[in-house]
């Protein structure tokens, strides 16, 4: 935790701040807050940890002609989570004695961008950690990176007989590439494919459990689960493997509970169904020796370890213990030989990854601090909804604010009314409107004078909270937050020694009322305000939203246009200066135009003759015409976020 620099004037310091927004609590040592009031990342020099502030990164991508948004990857983190859950496995698999051993493979689907992809097979070599793919692009991809003889591909998802084919050829090329069946059908297509390559192939099947779990992606389980074979459609599949001599190519059980299971009883209930399964297709007489738990590892987005959707009530010590003893026991009172384990955990591992870096735009605030009056109110024969306003401003009191509040929210109502019906005049009515947030304002800084806070006045601080302008897209860089309220953290990277005294929602540049973020990380529930630091004219500040690694990259869309941010790898080298080891500059407009079938050429062609018609109307001169054209082409080849 921070220690040291406390701001004289308001006693506020940066080991408060670490509080405030829980950065011990969801940061898991890869993320905290410097003396100095600095949020640091913690990169690897020489093998030893070395807390760097994200400021100094930013300081010198600006040296380097690189602007926010900006998109850092932290590969020594990656090489971290690799580490910790594979040697987790292995403390469990020795605590209990367990006669196999563990693998893990990385669904390619999390975060398919090749710097993830080659970095989790650069770590993962020394564990043999392998992939997994779900569609023949993404086995196109492993089959390029993945050449560990040791380490398994596993091929989930529907496959065609070109798949097929890729899958079994890599195969017979030495590879440990496991064909795992999501329905029937498939069956007799990797049989043809197989027979004709004249290779074994080794099978995997996905079972749908009964059993479900809690969380955002409960229906990846269940009986209506979109992928894997029912029992009875698993007792056909057998029965056609040995009716073509082939049950000996069925080596794995499959099966995925969905994605971020905060709950640590549910994954230890779904075991013990999936290891019956498991003994269930030995005593059938496949061979087995694979037993896959699919993913759900959770991370601790806000750090309260409980079983919160955004949240996890166990560790991955607590989860590789439970999975290794649940196995065991269902082998052991079977008689089965132990198998390997496999886990597809891919958010766990690469959640921490990548931080997403914004600067804030501007602001806009409902707070009015005033005492004077308009005398635009105090006229002659004033409607009579502002004088009732004017009289609720006047008589207002700490013992009546629940009746004063609703009285200004009624008689708001009435100003609105009579402006629709030209009763009063556009400036009573913005004169009218200030008055209001005033009345607010009064009400809101009586609050915590009150022993009994009112359900009333509870949504206060939501209803006038500031809105903070940041440079980025919530539908290209965090779409997870839009489509399924997703909580990440979110917090300011410098300025941590002084008091936050606003409280925000942040907008995104789209021209959209969902490009916002209104909801929050809290250890005890969501919060639907941000607490920040009042903005000041000239200087820069900077919001980092942290652990977005999974998922965000790839599901990010092309709304208004925005494309892919700037996006930097980080490390150290050895004399403790920054590495930026894989720099890929953001979507120009001109790249962003072309994904949706824009030809560059035409539109300058289409533009010219715009302006030529300007110019020949004489609206425009030739000079004129120039630096419009100019400026076009400019903006073609410019970032499409915001630029300084």
């Amino acid at each position: 935790m921070a220690k040291g620099v406390t701001d004289a004037l308001s006693g506020w310091s940066a080991v408060k701040s670490a509080e405030l927004y829980g950065v011990d609590a969801w940061g898991h040592g890869y993320f905290g807050v410097s003396p100095e009031g600095k949020v640091t990342v913690r990169l690897q020099k020489s093998g030893k940890p070395v807390d760097v502030p994200i400021e100094r990164i930013v300081t010198e991508l600006y040296e380097r002609g690189m602007s926010l948004p900006v998109l850092l990857r932290f590969s020594d983190i990656l090489a971290s989570r690799i580490k910790v859950i594979n040697e987790a496995f292995a403390k469990a698999i020795a605590d209990y004695k367990y006669r196999g051993v563990y693998r893990g493979v990385y669904p390619i689907k999390v975060n398919q961008q090749q710097q993830a992809v080659q970095d989790v097979v650069t770590f993962g070599r020394a564990y043999h950690h392998g992939l997994e793919a779900g569609s023949k692009a993404e086995l196109i991809a492993a089959l390029a990176y993945m050449h560990d003889p040791e380490a398994y591909i596993v091929c989930n998802g529907y496959k065609d007989e070109e798949f097929a084919r890729l899958a079994l050829s890599s195969l017979k090329m030495g590879l440990q590439t496991m064909l795992v069946l999501e329905s029937l059908e498939e069956l007799d297509i990797v049989l043809a494919v197989a027979d004709e390559l004249k290779v074994k192939p080794r099978i995997g099947v996905r079972v749908k459990l009964s059993s479900k779990v809690g969380g955002k992606w409960s229906e990846s389980g269940g009986d209506r689960s979109v992928f894997g074979l029912t029992a009875s459609q698993l007792i056909l599949a057998v029965d056609k493997l040995k009716a073509a001599g082939r049950l000996d190519c069925l080596e794995m059980l499959h099966y995925h509970l969905g994605s971020q299971v905060p709950n640590i009883r549910e994954i230890r209930d779904t075991i013990k169904e999936a290891s019956r399964f498991y003994v269930g297709l030995v005593k059938e007489g496949a061979p087995m020796g694979i037993f896959d738990i699919g993913g759900g590892l959770a991370i601790d987005y806000d750090g309260s370890h409980t079983n919160f959707e955004s949240s996890a009530n166990y560790d991955i010590a607590e989860y590789c213990a439970d999975v290794v003893e649940g196995i065991m026991l269902a082998c052991d009172h079977a008689n089965v030989p132990h198998p390997t384990i496999i886990s597809e955990s891919g958010r766990a591992l690469i959640g921490y990854y990548s931080v997403l870096l914004m600067d804030v735009l501007g602001t806009a605030t409902f707070e009015v601090n005033e005492t004077a009056i308009d005398p635009v109110l105090a006229e002659p024969n004033a409607p009579e909804c502002i004088v009732n306003l004017l009289d609720v401003a006047k008589n207002l009191r700490t013992k009546n604010l629940p009746e004063y509040f609703n009285d200004a929210l009624y008689y708001r109502e009435e100003v609105q009314k009579a402006f629709k019906q030209g009763l009063i005049t556009l400036r009573q009515h913005a004169a009218a409107d200030r008055l209001f947030w005033s009345i607010l304002t009064r009400i809101r800084a009586e609050v915590p004078k009150l022993k009994y806070v009112p359900e009333d006045l509870l949504g206060l601080d939501e209803a006038m909270a500031d809105i903070y302008y940041c440079n980025f897209s919530v539908f290209q860089s965090l779409p997870d937050a839009w489509a399924i309220d997703q909580l990440f953290p979110i917090m300011p990277i410098h300025r941590l020694c002084e008091k936050p005294t606003r409280s925000a929602h942040l907008s995104d540049i789209t021209c959209d009322c969902d490009g916002q973020i209104d909801k929050f990380i809290d250890l005890h529930d969501v919060k639907h305000a941000l607490p920040l630091h009042e903005v000041r004219d000239g200087e820069e500040y900077i919001l980092g939203a942290f652990l977005v690694g999974a998922y965000q990259e790839t599901l990010g869309d092309l709304h208004n246009l925005f494309g892919d941010t700037n996006i930097v790898s980080i490390r150290l080298d050895e004399d403790g200066d920054i590495e930026f080891t894989d720099e890929v500059e953001g979507d120009t407009v001109e790249e962003v135009l072309s994904y949706v079938e824009y030809n560059t050429p035409e539109l300058v062609s289409r533009f010219r003759r715009l302006t030529d018609g300007a110019m020949k109307a004489k609206r425009i001169t030739p000079v004129e015409r120039r630096r419009i054209l100019a400026a076009y082409a400019n903006g073609l080849r410019g970032y499409t976020y915001f630029e300084v």
